[in-house]
């Protein structure tokens, strides 16, 4: 039997989704030590595809802030580490950047990286082409050191299409990345299960 447009239109409070949508069963809270900033494109903002509200909503201390280009100060003050402390951001190293005319990033030693506590993840969540505007367009994020992945296995994003080998969902990526960073795979793992039942929901919503 079809809803009617009444109950379609009924919004979950809690993930913002339409209520035959929610996602909300699949969200797994994760005790994090390193510190998550997630800077999210407007265009984001509602995708049906997209992973970010579910990590955020999994990783309590984390904090999502929507914009394309910030201001300078609000920007500053939401990349201050903590005490002590040190930035980075979950972006690889690429040939674009001589392109787009971007300084090189400082570089990054992990080994000499603090404990994770003392850590502030950074991580740009859009398509390729918009997380590279918005480094582009944020000069502060250009300056920021960058943690590039390694060894991760195939995505299991299969509601949106990799454009380039190794490309991750949000979420995916970022739980990669906390595992690097605080040398914890057992973790991360069953949020990134969940994320199973959150793409097979998509898929069977056909991507709605």
């Amino acid at each position: 039997m079809t809803q009617p447009d009444s109950v379609k239109r009924l919004i979950c409070s809690r993930c913002m989704r339409p209520q035959r949508t929610c996602i909300c069963s699949w969200i797994r809270p994760t005790r994090h030590a390193v510190q998550l900033l997630i800077l999210q494109h407007p265009l984001e903002v509602g995708q049906a595809k997209g992973s970010a509200v579910l990590l955020q909503l999994s990783l309590p201390g984390s904090r999502l802030e929507v914009g394309e280009v910030f201001a300078e100060a609000a920007l500053q003050a939401l990349l201050q580490p903590p005490s002590g402390g040190r930035t980075v951001l979950l972006y690889p190293d690429t040939p674009e950047d001589q392109s787009l005319q971007l300084a090189a990033p400082p570089q990054l030693d992990p080994a000499l990286l603090p404990a994770a506590e003392k850590l502030l993840l950074v991580v740009l969540d859009g398509t390729w082409r918009k997380s590279r505007k918005m480094l582009y367009l944020n000069p502060l994020l250009q300056q920021l050191p960058r943690l590039a992945l390694h060894d991760v296995p195939a995505s299991r994003y299969l509601i949106r299409k990799a454009h380039r080998p190794g490309q991750l969902s949000t979420l995916e990526a970022t739980c990669h990345a906390l595992m690097q960073l605080e040398h914890n795979e057992g973790r991360y793992l069953p949020l990134l299960t969940a994320f199973d039942g959150f793409v097979a929901q998509q898929l069977a919503y056909g991507g709605r």
